[in-house]
């Protein structure tokens, strides 16, 4: 058993749960246009499954960031 687990505030715990969350909208959110791209061929879903992974990439350097200065600080800000 993790003990920071044992020890997270409920903000901590809820913050956590949201940001995982939000990365799996924001996965689900392109599902439909991965297959219409990789399965049909359809160049405009290209064009939204860039415009998702570009999203999606800067959700993650946010998540990073955060994380960090968790690590750091020694709590979320």
């Amino acid at each position: 058993m993790n003990t920071e687990d044992a020890t997270a505030t409920p903000d901590t715990t809820a913050q956590t749960v949201s940001r995982y969350e939000e990365l799996k909208a924001l996965v689900a959110s392109v599902e439909a246009d991965f297959a219409k791209f990789f399965g049909e061929g359809n160049k405009a879903a290209g064009t939204r499954v860039r415009a998702a992974m570009q999203e999606l990439k800067n959700f993650a350097q946010t998540v990073r960031t955060e994380v960090q200065t968790i690590k750091n600080d020694g709590k979320p800000s």
